[in-house]
């Protein structure tokens, strides 16, 4: 049995968050590599349908069980371990913050993806204060920032300042930092505020007896629910009760041209009217777009820690790669930087899904962490233990999902 920081004993990795984790990690890997449409039917690709969007939220969902089961689990600590515990998990979000904005910097101008990590260090900045929080807490919270945050969002999209970077480096903050904070909390590609939901019910639910067949079931069936009831509220609000004929006549659309937009999105959730809060297009954000997503992740994560009880072994690609998914996502991205997968999306895809199954599979067995997660949860751990009055040398190697 694995040997925590403070010297409890902690029980062996959930392999079924690991292997979600890895399942975020290939749909991202899809959405940036694969074609967005059918280039016969001009519909969108399966692909889209099943990542876009989704994937993201199921990464945040996810990183919020993590911070959660390594804040005490059931038990959220008190006194100077919560204070340690929040300490490191600053550094955490620093130093991912530090690896996106080397990526960034490798990126071309014109990037083939956008880069989630600069967001994902806002979005532990933020989680902070939340660390000491009962599940109950936090899913009022979590709700809170579904229905606040895009309310929030419309209405100062055209007051917050302009930012021109897709994936900034630092020379792009230091000389925009109003431009990066907004394009950071609420007008980014990943906007910290809308995000919380997730985080903050994942942080819920590491907060819960996740080993537990009945929580693992509720989970499916609360996911699905939901998914279900955002697309059927969304359908009555458009379709049933006028929403789309005012989108129509607020922004001058034609039925076409609106068409496009509830399947592909917009750069920005437009402002003319409070009926666009009714759809649900990824990446849009709003209330009903991020239920539907927040219900799916529910969804697979259940799936993932009932089927890993009985098949977990033959899991294991999707979970050596959930376990080292900064190393990957950072690798993903600069090979990406190197624009050599336009012509032959298919063929790169499976090859940046089958060497990161590889490389993660053999690390795993042979060194254990993946090599910037162990850096990265060597400075954390080190950080913890200080603050804490504990002193020695952390030991990397031995974590949970966190």
């Amino acid at each position: 049995m694995a040997t925590a920081t403070d010297g409890a004993p902690r029980k062996r990795r959930l392999v079924g968050i690991d292997a979600a984790r890895g399942l975020a990690l290939i749909g991202l890997m899809a959405i940036h590599l694969l074609p967005a449409w059918n280039e016969q039917t001009g519909e969108a690709s399966w692909s889209w349908r099943l990542f876009s969007g989704h994937s993201a939220a199921l990464f945040a969902l996810l990183a919020g069980v993590g911070l959660a089961l390594g804040s005490g689990a059931r038990q959220p600590r008190e006194g100077r371990a919560l204070t340690a515990d929040r300490v490191s998990v600053l550094v955490r979000a620093l130093l991912i913050v530090t690896v996106g904005m080397t990526v960034n910097a490798a990126m071309p101008e014109d990037p083939p993806a956008y880069n989630i990590l600069f967001y994902y260090g806002m979005f532990f900045i933020l989680a902070i204060p939340f660390l000491h929080a009962r599940p109950k807490t936090l899913f009022i919270w979590a709700a809170a920032f579904g229905v606040l945050s895009p309310l929030l969002m419309q209405r100062m999209l055209d007051v917050l300042p302009e930012w021109w970077y897709y994936n900034p480096t630092l020379p792009n903050v230091l000389s925009n930092p109003a431009g990066t904070l907004s394009q950071l909390l609420l007008t980014g590609n990943y906007p910290a505020l809308p995000y919380m939901t997730y985080l903050l019910v994942g942080m819920g639910l590491g907060r819960l007896d996740l080993r537990a067949v009945r929580t693992q079931v509720r989970l499916v069936i609360v996911g699905v629910a939901l998914t279900l009831l955002a697309q059927l509220v969304s359908a009555v609000l458009l379709y049933g009760l006028g929403g789309y004929s005012v989108l129509q006549e607020a922004s001058r659309l034609s039925e076409s041209t609106l068409d496009e937009i509830l399947v592909w999105g917009t750069d920005s959730l437009p402002t003319d009217t409070g009926w666009w809060l009714a759809i649900t297009t990824p990446h849009s954000n709003t209330p009903l777009a991020i239920a539907t997503s927040l219900g799916l992740s529910l969804a697979v994560l259940g799936v993932f820690l009932l089927i890993s009880q009985k098949i977990g072994d033959w899991l294991l690609p999707l979970s050596a790669m959930g376990s080292m998914t900064l190393t990957l996502y950072s690798a993903h991205l600069l090979a990406l930087s190197l624009e050599l997968h336009y012509y032959s999306p298919y063929l790169w895809y499976l090859v940046h899904v089958l060497v990161a199954a590889v490389f993660a599979v053999i690390w795993q067995r042979t060194l254990g962490q993946g090599p910037l997660e162990r850096v990265v949860a060597y400075c954390a751990k080190r950080t913890r233990r200080l603050v804490a009055g504990q002193g020695g040398n952390a030991n990397p190697g031995k974590t949970r999902n966190s």
